[in-house]
């Protein structure tokens, strides 16, 4: 048996570099997989980013959020201040218009009788439309043939013992009257006597006139006031 120390550590001395081989192999490969284990690290780099897509929305809801509620400032105050004529509008009713020849039909009552030269009168007029018109005063009234239309002599003066009450709302078949005196011609020596046919009537404000057919004796001279009128009474 060969107990000499360098020869057993001749022969064990290829073994240890295999081993040292192995073991630096192993190292490597450990240091390998270590480097794989700590690619995780990035992963946490990569979420990151995460939070600039969260933003995005953000800044990009921002201008509509803005104009939104900028815009119910202004256009709120502009509705409200819209809304305003719209509420007063529903809540008063139209005034009724003025009523005009053409609204109304025309008639004399002279039942009324007469002293002393004089004849009293009901000018009628009656809503003949299908709208309520209003008649608030004096009418003209006027002698006239009806083939001329052109009054005969001096109009109607207004009886200041007769004013008007007040607007008369007339509803379509309503009826209202004034008091017409008429002097008799021949009570005036100077008259220039002119036979009418006709009497002419301008409603309170109207341009237009009715023409009621009643003879009466008109003079010409225009200085001579054969007719009075008062106002319009309901």
């Amino acid at each position: 048996m060969n107990t000499d120390p360098n020869t057993s550590s001749r022969r064990y001395a290829p073994w240890n570099r295999g081993a040292g081989a192995i073991l630096g192999v192993a190292a490597v490969i450990a240091l390998g997989l270590s480097g794989c284990t700590s690619t995780p690290s990035p992963s946490a780099t990569t979420s990151s980013p995460a939070a600039p897509t969260s933003a995005s929305p953000t800044t990009s809801s921002s201008p509509s959020s803005v104009e939104s509620s900028a815009a119910p400032t202004e256009s709120g105050a502009t509705a409200s201040s819209s809304a305003t004529p719209s509420t007063t509008g529903t809540a008063t009713t139209a005034a009724a218009a003025l009523c005009t020849a053409a609204d109304l039909a025309g008639s004399l009552d002279d039942s009324g009788g007469g002293a002393a030269g004089h004849i009293y009168m009901q000018l009628i007029v009656k809503n003949s439309s299908s709208t309520t018109c209003i008649l608030d005063g004096y009418p003209g009234v006027s002698l006239v043939n009806a083939s001329s239309d052109t009054p005969i002599g001096a109009p109607a003066v207004r009886d200041a013992s007769a004013p008007s009450s007040g607007p008369i709302s007339l509803a379509p078949g309503a009826s209202a009257s004034a008091a017409l005196r008429y002097t008799q011609a021949g009570n005036y020596p100077s008259c220039t006597q002119v036979q009418a046919d006709s009497v002419m009537v301008y409603p309170p404000g109207a341009t237009d006139r009715i023409i009621i057919a009643h003879p009466l004796t008109a003079c010409s001279n225009s200085a001579i006031q054969l007719l009075t009128i008062g106002a319009f009474q309901p």
